[in-house]
């Protein structure tokens, strides 16, 4: 009988793990990319990650994430732990984001993958097209659609490290423009959603310059969500665990109202 129980539970724990693996067609894709604030440093304090997940960045079945090694498997915070390896991560907006899609939205939505791709302290410029960084982006993303699904929208939060120098913050706009035009391109998608998300902090003292650039952007298909206000940990810098929950879920709703009927 024991036995019989046993074979019956690991027949359970490989259809499960079949399941989350295997799920095609229906999966709706978001890219995360930009530096930490996207990676995720909620939580995170002198290297160590607190381990708080709140309620909107619980895990379920029906929100996955690419791993580094390409293959799909439930999602969890910290999303970026082994995508943006040189520092700690904790808590990003991207679980609380897919979590408000999915309330918002309902079980009809399908799965809901999430593709981190972000790693702090970037600048702009390390993802052009032709650096590592970008290069892996697109190899992820177009690795998310290999068995089917669609790229629902790119989801950006980078500028941090253009706030140093005038020169990189204000060739921002510029910079972002032509990612987003070379993303289309690469991506076979020349309609491809866009939000990016305006900075609540900086490196440098440019940070007017490039926020300035980033609400100044007129390209279709992109919006912007605005971090500024949102509580900063105490380097200044870093997005707080609840504002981390906070900017998820302006950006689910960016979404949904500015992209939601095409679904």
């Amino acid at each position: 009988m024991a036995m019989v129980l046993l074979a019956t539970l690991f027949s359970l724990l490989l259809a499960t793990q079949f399941n989350v693996g295997a799920c095609t067609g229906s999966k709706n894709i978001f890219i995360l990319a930009g530096q930490s604030n996207m990676a995720g440093r909620g939580g995170v304090s002198r290297g160590k990650w607190d381990g708080n997940v709140p309620p909107e960045c619980q895990r379920k079945s029906s929100i996955v994430r690419l791993s580094a090694q390409l293959r799909w498997e439930q999602a969890h915070e910290p999303l970026h732990a082994d995508i943006d390896v040189g520092k700690t991560c904790g808590v990003g907006p991207g679980m609380a984001f897919a979590n408000e899609v999915l309330r918002a939205r309902g079980s009809g939505f399908g799965v809901l993958g999430l593709v981190p791709c972000a790693v702090g302290g970037t600048r702009i410029g390390e993802w052009a097209r032709g650096t590592r960084l970008y290069n892996e982006l697109v190899r992820r993303a177009t690795e998310s659609v290999r068995d089917g699904g669609v790229i629902r929208a790119v989801l950006w939060y980078q500028g941090e490290s253009d706030t140093v120098n005038r020169v990189d913050a204000e060739g921002y706009k510029g910079n972002f423009e032509r990612l987003v035009m070379d993303l289309r391109c690469d991506l076979k998608n020349p309609s491809l959603p866009v939000i990016q998300v305006a900075l609540a902090s900086g490196e440098g003292q440019f940070v007017d310059v490039v926020r300035k650039g980033q609400l100044d952007v007129k390209l279709g298909n992109v919006k912007c969500v605005d971090a500024k206000g949102l509580h900063l940990k105490e380097d200044h810098l870093h997005l707080t665990t609840i504002s981390e929950v906070h900017l998820g879920i302006k950006l689910a709703r960016s979404f949904l109202n500015s992209f939601g009927h095409h679904l």
